[in-house]
C-alpha cells in the first residue's frame, strides 16, 4: 500500500531531523571541545541532540502504528 502524502512528509521530516542532529551533534563536540568550552555546553548540546532524536523516534512509531500492518 502506498503511503499518504502527510505520512511521507512526516518520514521526510523525522530522517531530516536525524542527520542534522547527529552532524550536529558531532559538529559542535568537536567544536567545544577546540575552543575549550565549559563542559555544562557539551551537556546542553547533548540534551538537545537527544530531544531531537526522541522527537524522530515517536514520529517515526505514529507512523509505523498508523499504517494497516502489512509491511
Amino acid at each position: 500500500m502506498a503511503r499518504s502524502e502527510g505520512e511521507t512528509a512526516r518520514i521526510r521530516l523525522a530522517s531530516i531531523v536525524i542527520i542534522v542532529a547527529m552532524l550536529a551533534w558531532m559538529g559542535l563536540s568537536v567544536l567545544g571541545g577546540r575552543l575549550g568550552l565549559p563542559v555544562r555546553f557539551a551537556f546542553l548540546v547533548d540534551f538537545a541532540c537527544l530531544a531531537a532524536f526522541a522527537w524522530a523516534l515517536f514520529v517515526l512509531i505514529d507512523v509505523w502504528r498508523r499504517g494497516d500492518g502489512k509491511g
